[in-house]
């Protein structure tokens, strides 16, 4: 089904007019096609809100007309391009789409940088959505109350600006963290949203690295490419795993960032003992055990803390001994499919074991990442990358409930040119000081969501 679109008109000099009867002048084109009835009642859909309609024949364009006091109910703009289906059966003209985005905090004191770093990807899928013809606004949990039909947001005109629009078709999960997420008010709006207005919510909620592996080693196909892991419940698992792997990872389930993580080394003998590496922000801090006791002691606080997976170590593809991950972005677009939008490499600094950007790490192409380690375990690596990723994604479809639509998926490759799954990540980082290129086009990500906000809305345009 593909929309069509339609130019939004504000009549200001009307104040009397009535709210109730808007028009939709619409060229005889564009109403044979959707077999639109001329003058006769209809309804106007837009997000959560209902109107009724007449529409008229037009010569000159299709526009739609309404007064200044439902435009300012609906949050629309004077001249905005937005698109339209019609479904027949319901009698019904579904304006839109109408996107929102929850988002973790709005910093009201700041016209310029309302969102923080995050700025420059709101502005992006703004100008965006204005050109396919769809309408976005952002929201925080402060503005939704739990059965609403109406939210507070933030969109952009020729400056950022407040105001309020229905229960939109679809609610794109911005938060960014896990204690907002899980908030009931947060909760409850969800669901009344879900099921009184069949808005589309994703992604839905972050994932853990535990049940993400939990869930995966269902899948048959996508057992080969993860490393062996559990959850870390005592020194017994820590025995047990050291007793088969010469290196293992001590991991926070609801870690980012490489923060927290322990790496522990088994010495060549037991004199030897095994250490322990703890990344900061200045390096690695190093300390040495003639038991595993005595680490499991060193570190037993942290486990009491917050929940933590122990995983196989791997033998990674490395660049000068700096070891190698990379990060896949996958999506669904246009058809609703999982399909690749970037695959990038990420070279660990020389003071740390994590690859992350936050501690230092650079980004690289993958062929020239991988032609830098001089490997042939490094052939065809490319390839393999992309065909993982998209069965880690629908794995995760498959396996885990909730409505997901973009993946951050941490992968490895190791010195026998075998693929292994780090990490998977519901919340791919969106803070990027240079969102454009020079030709001021969009960058592929924003685009894809946007197009699959069109698929997953009815729209299609």
């Amino acid at each position: 089904m593909n929309s069509t679109k339609v130019t939004l008109r504000i009549n200001q000099d009307e104040p009397g007019a009535s709210a109730s009867s808007p028009s939709l002048l619409l060229s005889e084109e564009h109403a044979k096609k959707w077999n639109i009835p001329y003058r006769t009642p209809l309804t106007l859909s837009f997000g959560s809100a209902r109107q009724e309609i007449t529409v008229e024949p037009s010569t000159e364009g299709s526009f739609l007309q309404i007064d200044a006091k439902l435009a300012a109910k609906w949050g629309a703009k004077h001249e905005q391009l937005l698109s339209f289906v019609y479904k027949n059966s319901a009698k019904t003209i579904q304006l839109g789409p109408l996107i929102g985005v929850i988002v973790s905090r709005v910093n009201r004191n700041s016209s310029e940088m309302p969102f923080g770093t995050n700025t420059s990807f709101c502005y992006e899928l703004s100008e965006l959505c204005k050109s396919y013809g769809a309408s976005i606004f952002f929201f925080t949990k402060e503005d939704v109350m739990s059965q609403s039909d109406s939210i507070k947001g933030w969109h952009y005109t020729d400056r950022w600006v407040r105001g309020r629009f229905p229960v939109p078709h679809i609610i794109y999960n911005r938060i960014t963290s896990r204690r907002k997420e899980r908030l009931p008010g947060v909760q409850q709006f969800v669901r009344y949203a879900k099921k009184r207005h069949n808005a589309v919510f994703f992604n839905e909620k972050y994932l853990n690295k535990t049940e993400v592996f939990e869930a995966l080693k269902k899948e048959a196909s996508l057992k080969p490419y993860l490393p062996e892991s559990y959850p870390l419940r005592g020194s017994k698992m820590l025995k047990t795993m050291c007793s088969k792997y010469e290196v293992v990872f001590i991991k926070p389930i609801n870690g980012s960032l490489g923060k927290g993580i322990v790496k522990v080394y088994r010495g060549g003998g037991p004199e030897q003992g095994y250490t322990s590496h703890v990344n900061n922000v200045t390096g690695i801090r190093a300390q040495t055990f003639s038991t595993l006791d005595k680490l499991y002691g060193s570190i037993a606080a942290k486990l009491k803390r917050s929940q933590h997976q122990i995983q196989r170590g791997l033998k990674l593809l490395s660049v000068n001994g700096r070891p190698i991950d990379f990060r896949a972005l996958v999506q669904r677009g246009e058809t609703g499919q999982w399909t690749i939008t970037s695959i990038v490499a990420r070279i660990a600094d020389n003071n740390q074991f994590v690859s992350n950007v936050a501690r230092g790490g650079t980004i690289s192409t993958v062929k020239a990442a991988l032609a830098r380690t001089g490997s042939s375990a490094a052939a065809g690596g490319l390839s393999k990358l992309r065909r993982v990723s998209l069965l880690i994604a629908k794995g995760i479809e498959s396996q885990i409930p909730g409505h997901f639509a973009e993946l951050g998926i941490d992968l490895a490759i190791d010195t026998q040119g075998r693929v292994w799954l780090i990490e998977v990540n519901a919340k791919p980082s969106k803070e990027d000081s240079s969102p454009l290129d020079q030709s001021g086009k969009a960058r592929p990500s924003v685009k894809k969501f946007v197009q699959y906000a069109y698929f997953a809305s009815g729209f299609n345009g």
